[in-house]
């Protein structure tokens, strides 16, 4: 796609309604995806086998339920080493794969090996739905997705639109797809691993939003991740957003294969051109769908309509997903009108840039979620002055690029983790002034009070107009469940220091 119209045609509804009725499934992963992909295909008459190293207390409940109706659930380490063997001795068909598991998984590997196909849910659900079903308004990037997926749902609902978030947020896909009451249209989140599995997607309208370094261990490095990011727009029918900021985006346009007509749309913080999406002064304007895009252009909300998604009104990045929410809004044929209600009745997700107590002038913001140095670096530009609580599993990234872009910002830093060397070698070089302390897990009875440590540590630095943020730049996996825990630690953290003056 080499501009806003494309010469390039393939199916506009791959594989309709495919009839899974006597198909051997084999689905690998048995967490939210892959009970659903084992229950809907079990409905419609698939002999399904789903295997999963954990025998959770919940996998075991949900196996005994799916267990009743047909189902052959394995769970232990021992299932997912290999290949296994279908319950008949017959080969499977397919294998439907969840997110979680790597390309280089060793029954992933025999499963190609033997010439079996592997589905991501994404291509499974594509393939399921009938050709009436709803349409499918896709979102991938690094950075941003989940918050453009919610505003789409918000602005689509506010619109009338029987519409959902799915896939990555919200409900699984092929429930969603599936769903026997028939919703119009779906606000779909994908990362690159759902992707990854993904042939045919399909979509109305899609985006990426912004393509940086993260997951390079799952997919083997940058470039491959890029090409998974990309798969958002094959076969896209409508319009294909893109970041005019990030030339990965556009890059992975140019390269993509979409239906006859498609449009190629840009998304920016600057002026609109035609066939864009920007700011003039203090308006969201769109000069994509409006009546004569060449000359006229369509203000769909001001920034005092997202005012309330900051504790100094919405920081850019926030803005720049509206813009794209309202762009994948407007290509669905949203009203303006509707694109402005829905982003003022939106509320952002916990652990996103949430403000989780104020004290003495101090705002505490949540933004847990922040797990790579780019979405770190969206939260550290919202404010002037940040004490910054930071650190976890860096996964290898290189922090040095995020301290010196921010580092005039930074009052003082608090890391947490297991290892901080990722992040005081990068303070050393770029900030080596700025007061820091890391809370000595060896120190802590737990890692509730090791982040009660960590917020009373950040809040005795921070004074009136300060923010004390928890944007880690790392995953949490090496001392925390999963992000979700650590925020909500943040969070019980900071109320306990009371209300102040």
């Amino acid at each position: 796609m080499t501009s806003s119209e494309t010469s390039v045609r393939l199916p506009e509804r791959p594989f309709p309604g495919l009839d899974v009725s006597g198909a051997r499934i084999l689905v690998t992963g048995f967490g939210v995806s892959g009970y659903a992909i084992v229950d809907q295909t079990l409905q419609r008459g698939a002999h399904v086998t789903a295997v999963d190293a954990s025998r959770s207390e919940s996998n075991l409940e949900r196996a005994k339920v799916l267990e009743t109706l047909g189902a052959r659930i394995l769970l232990g380490e021992e299932h997912t080493r290999a290949l296994p063997e279908n319950s008949d001795g017959s080969p499977f068909d397919v294998v439907v794969t969840s997110p979680g598991w790597r390309p280089d998984h060793p029954l992933l590997v025999a499963a190609k090996d033997a010439g079996i196909e592997i589905w991501s849910e994404i291509e499974l659900a594509r393939r399921m739905q009938k050709a009436d079903g709803p349409e499918w308004l896709a979102v991938t990037g690094t950075n941003g997705k989940t918050t453009v997926v919610t505003m789409l749902e918000s602005i689509l609902l506010n619109a009338g639109v029987r519409a959902v978030a799915a896939g990555n947020v919200g409900l699984p896909l092929i429930e969603a797809a599936l769903d026997p009451e028939g919703f119009e249209a779906i606000a779909l989140e994908l990362s690159s691993f759902q992707l990854h599995w993904t042939e045919n997607l399909g979509a109305h309208s899609s985006a990426i939003i912004n393509i940086g370094a993260d997951h390079l261990d799952w997919h083997g490095g940058m470039d491959a991740y890029a090409e998974a990011k990309a798969k958002v727009y094959a076969g896209t029918q409508h319009a294909c957003l893109y970041n005019k900021a990030d030339q990965r985006t556009r890059h992975a346009l140019e390269e993509a294969d979409v239906v006859e007509g498609c449009r190629a749309i840009g998304v920016s913080l600057s002026a609109p051109g035609p066939s864009e999406f920007g700011i003039v002064e203090d308006l969201l304007v769109d000069r994509a769908f409006c009546e004569n895009r060449h000359s006229q252009a369509a203000e769909i909300a001001n920034l005092d309509t997202l005012a309330h998604l900051g504790p100094h009104g919405a920081p850019p990045h926030v803005v720049l997903n509206a813009l794209f929410a309202a762009a994948l809004a407007r290509s669905f044929g949203v009203q303006p009108i509707h694109v402005r209600e829905g982003l003022a009745a939106y509320r952002a997700g916990e652990h996103r840039s949430e403000i989780v107590h104020v004290k003495d002038g101090v705002a505490f913001v949540d933004d847990s979620k922040a797990t790579n140095p780019d979405s770190a670096a969206a939260a550290l530009g919202a404010a002037p002055s940040v004490v910054w609580i930071a650190g976890g599993d860096a996964k290898g990234a290189d922090l040095h690029g995020l301290v010196a872009a921010q580092a005039a910002r930074l009052k003082a830093v608090v890391l947490i983790g297991l290892d901080p060397t990722p992040f005081t070698t990068a303070l050393d070089d770029h900030a080596p002034n700025v007061p820091r302390v890391w809370i000595d897990p060896a120190e802590c009875e737990d890692t509730r009070s090791l982040m009660h440590k960590a917020v009373e540590a950040a809040a005795s630095y921070a004074s009136d107009s300060d923010i004390v943020l928890l944007a880690p730049a790392a995953a949490s996996i090496d001392q925390f469940a999963n992000y979700a825990e650590r925020g909500n630690f943040f969070a019980e953290a900071a109320r306990s220091l009371g209300s102040g003056a």
